[in-house]
């Protein structure tokens, strides 16, 4: 029988929730293009509760522990000292999500010699070093589409809450104020604005759509250009490159996955292509953007406003530059994991459990590492590689700093 460690977010400060705003979730039968949904044989839970932290445990228990396999789930994921460290020494599987990421570096990975599936519950698995899970053989997998939706609806709040100037607004009525005009004076419409996105996958397609209806001229580079008839129906140009892009946008929002080649993409270098003033949306990862030069353009007035929904590491300490820097619109990773999403991402992990148990083939487009290379939707967004260096930072960002 396999032992299962499950990493997840902390609970509510304020306790567990015994009532939810809303009852139930909008059914939903498949994605856009026609994917359909996590198809497990059965769930453990009710739609649309909090699963994503410690005591929602993915609603993977009861399934688990009834088929004779350990559960252990945790919040505690950093330093040599962690839970999380401590339990994936005889792990043969382990669960974590980017919003809460368990980084299973080389040297971790070489600690658990019983290792064999690494599942993400969500999309994006640059928090597990590729290259290493490659080297040993470990299937690597995510739920891929779950939280796309989610994210590029994140985007597009985004966009319009820096340009709009919406958080100072909203601060402003906080604090029993009417300051009309201290408001206004960055608030701007997008209409008519040039608006690009730096990857054009599920999430920035997504995007795209959802920004056609505000009369913007759209932009995209990717590293696999859209069907022609796609870039007709949306009125989008292509862009060789980021570099080629930037220059024209009066919004860059980044959408694309990380590894070794999106690293550091926006650095002073890219930041300095910009249009002085432009806007930089970043739900992607943290480490696509330099922090320090993002925290730089914004005091200078290069970028008029950043929004971003990921740092690194993952939780940032109360230091990090980017909780303080002016013109922000940082939420601590949130954007792929609403209750509508959690629903989705839980029951793809089980369905991602139930094959790997009966030795039935994994979905192709939830694979990204698999037979030592590669595969699914990590052959066409990731390079070979690691990108969880740096990581090793949140061990001694947990001992000065409370993340939530």
């Amino acid at each position: 029988m396999a032992k299962v460690v499950c990493v997840l977010y902390d609970d509510p400060v304020d306790g567990y929730p015994t009532k939810y705003a809303r009852d139930g979730l909008p059914k939903l039968d498949r994605y856009p293009g026609g994917q359909t949904l996590p198809t497990p044989k059965a769930i453990d839970f009710e739609p649309g509760v909090l699963l994503g932290s410690a005591s929602g445990e993915l609603g993977l228990r009861k399934f688990l522990e009834s088929a004779g396999h350990s559960l252990v789930v945790t919040s505690d994921k950093d330093g040599p000292a962690s839970i999380f460290e401590r339990e994936l020494v005889d792990a043969e599987i382990v669960i974590s999500q980017p919003f809460w990421p368990a980084y299973l570096t080389e040297e971790r990975i070489a600690k658990a010699s019983r290792l064999k599936l690494a599942i993400t519950a969500g999309i994006g698995s640059d928090h597990v070093d590729l290259q290493a899970a490659m080297d040993r053989g470990i299937t690597v997998a995510e739920v891929t589409y779950c939280n796309s939706i989610s994210v590029s609806e994140h985007v597009i709040m985004m966009i319009l809450g820096l340009v709009r100037n919406y958080i100072p607004s909203y601060q402003w009525v906080v604090k029993g104020g009417w300051n009309i005009a201290d408001c206004v004076a960055r608030s701007y419409d997008i209409e008519g604005m040039q608006i690009g996105t730096v990857g054009a996958g599920r999430i920035g397609s997504a995007v795209l759509r959802r920004l056609k209806p505000f009369d913007v001229k759209l932009h995209y580079t990717d590293r696999h250009r859209l069907p022609e008839a796609v870039e007709k129906e949306l009125g989008v140009t292509f862009h060789k490159d980021p570099a080629s892009m930037v220059g024209v946008c009066d919004v860059v929002t980044i959408n694309a996955p990380l590894h070794p080649e999106t690293e550091n993409l926006f650095d002073e270098t890219m930041i300095a292509r910009m249009k002085r003033g432009a806007y930089l949306v970043n739900t992607a990862r943290g480490k696509i953007c330099n922090r320090d030069a993002i925290a730089r353009a914004l005091e200078s007035g290069q970028l008029a406003g950043y929004a971003g929904d990921v740092w690194f590491p993952q939780p940032a300490p109360k230091d990090h530059p980017w909780r303080s820097m002016p013109h922000h619109g940082m939420t601590p990773h949130i954007s792929g994991s609403s209750l509508s999403a959690q629903a989705r991402y839980a029951a793809g992990t089980r369905e991602i459990l139930e094959c790997w148990f009966e030795g039935r083939p994994i979905r192709e487009e939830y694979l990204i590492v698999d037979g030592g290379k590669l595969a699914g939707a990590g052959a066409h967004s990731y390079s070979a590689g690691d990108a969880t260096r740096g990581s090793e930072e949140a061990a001694r960002f947990k001992a000065r700093s409370d993340p939530r």
